[in-house]
């Protein structure tokens, strides 16, 4: 048996999937996000450890002859966070997460530092690790004075069950400290913010196994002795592996709390001008490409809260099929924006509300934004030379058969839906565990998911909808300069 942990934004998903990858069982546990100021989102390191006890409680109770029978654990989760600890392991601070944009003034000093660009691959966007803890270091002196390690939010739980300070390329790559060609620290990355080599994780590719779980955690949850950890991957590489998405033409849509458009790449082919993420992929010598929305379902949600009915209430109310662009524009900014202007400060927009305008016709903008933000990633991530025939789309989102004939109508790709079962961040972190216990083949071991069906682009609409784009594009620049 083997699980894979996802350690997300708002909770805990543990899967135990045996040996042929079938699910045994699979629990979750949640957890809050405390926003002390506007830009801030901060967790504790300890609600994510007493969420790992809850559902590792729930497994044995459901399953205890597999939870005894289990050989490895992987660890999949939100990239970017920052976790400081003591020369003990102690956090001294609660987690600085992904969403947190506080360093806006380091991450453009960073970002403007000779070669910053060129060793990580990337712009240095606020909501990386390196600008998080350059703002502790301006913000809280003390704190930063007393950091011996920084880890990352899975590499934190990993600590937590083998005492090991590991990270794997993924997450890493992540940092703004990772030369994500050579898949190393930089020393002069790492300088540029003021941090010193030995403040980092040990880097593994994210199938290796790191150790092996304590035996005072194994006792805790009810494991066997010697259970091995795998390095694991940040949430999206896990959710690559968990697709199959390993390489070349491979790529998937994630319609979650963010909206993620990925690219498997067999090399290394970095444009950050293009404000494309290029990571390392979470199995040796492969990388991978993506464009990112901060604000996916998590714009539904805001809506849904507003106009107090479900999401799946609103989104059935738009029917199955689409019909043409609705009058009203949305700019889907709610938390910022990242693929392709890089602009944590722009605030979300409506555009032509009317007298008659009511819930469904709030709510197909609302999708309609997404989805052109989701092109915009699109358009960012052919100008690197990333080529998508298909992708797979996963997350809440895509349960919503309106929401996925929009999107690839927009995009002008087929989508393809999995038949109902595992195949997200999950499962990827599971085929990482089997990987690092058996010394499995990560490309044998991370197929692709079987498909229900596939949602073909609706050609006799899609140049309505070019125009609906355009519009769209053209509306980033006067937002921003109302806002200003």
């Amino acid at each position: 048996m083997f699980v894979g942990i996802d350690l997300g934004t708002s909770g805990l998903r543990a899967l135990l999937i045996d040996e042929a990858q079938q699910v045994v069982a699979a629990k979750e546990a949640s957890y809050d996000t405390t926003r002390p100021h506007a830009g801030w989102s901060e967790q504790a390191q300890s609600d994510w450890t007493d969420a790992c006890i809850t559902v590792f409680a729930e497994l044995r109770a459901e399953a205890p002859a597999a939870v005894a029978a289990i050989r490895g654990i992987g660890v999949s989760g939100h990239m970017h966070g920052a976790n400081l600890l003591d020369a003990a392991g102690t956090p001294l601070r609660p987690c600085m997460m992904w969403n947190d944009t506080r360093s806006v003034d380091q991450a453009a000093k960073l970002d403007a530092t000779a070669n910053v660009r060129d060793l990580s691959g990337n712009i240095v966007f606020p909501g990386f690790t390196a600008p998080k803890v350059a703002w502790v270091a301006d913000n809280e002196a003390d704190i930063f004075a007393k950091t011996a390690k920084v880890l990352l939010p899975k590499d934190y739980l990993n600590f937590w069950l083998t005492g090991v300070y590991a990270s794997d390329m993924s997450d890493s790559a992540g940092t703004s400290w990772l030369d994500v060609g050579a898949r190393d620290w930089s020393e002069d990355l790492l300088a540029a913010s003021g941090m010193r080599r030995d403040q980092m994780p040990d880097l593994f590719e994210g199938s290796d196994a790191i150790g092996t779980v304590r035996s005072d955690i194994a006792s805790l949850l009810g494991l066997p002795d010697d259970v091995v950890v795998a390095a694991g991957a940040g949430d999206n590489a896990a959710a690559a592996c968990g697709i199959g998405a390993l390489g070349e033409g491979d790529g998937f849509v994630s319609l979650g709390t963010s909206g993620v458009l990925l690219a498997g790449r067999d090399a290394y082919a970095p444009k950050p001008a293009s404000a494309v993420h290029t990571f390392c992929h979470a199995i040796p010598d492969r990388w991978y490409q993506m464009g990112v929305i901060l604000a996916a379902t998590d714009c539904l949600n805001w809506l849904s809260r507003n106009l107090q009915e479900s999401p799946a209430d609103l989104t059935r109310a738009l029917g199955d099929t689409i019909s043409g662009p609705g009058k009203m524009r949305f700019l889907p900014y709610l938390s910022g924006e990242r693929t392709p202007h890089n602009d944590a400060d722009v605030r979300g927009a409506f555009i032509g509300l009317d007298i008659a305008s009511g819930h469904q016709a709030l709510t197909q903008a609302v999708l309609e934004g997404v989805t052109f933000a989701l092109r915009d990633n699109l358009e960012a991530l052919k100008s690197t030379g990333a080529k998508l025939d298909q992708v797979i789309a996963i997350g809440g989102g895509s349960q919503s058969p309106f929401w996925v004939e929009l999107i690839a109508t927009v995009l002008n790709l087929p989508i393809a839906l999995p038949k109902d079962g595992e195949f997200g961040a999950a499962l990827g972190a599971a085929r990482l565990a089997i990987c690092a216990a058996t010394d499995a083949d990560p490309v044998a071991t991370m197929t692709r998911p079987d498909v229900a069906t596939i949602i073909q682009p609706r050609s006799d609409l899609r140049d309505d909808y070019e125009a609906a784009y355009a519009a769209f594009r053209n509306s980033y620049s006067g937002i921003k300069a109302l806002q200003s």
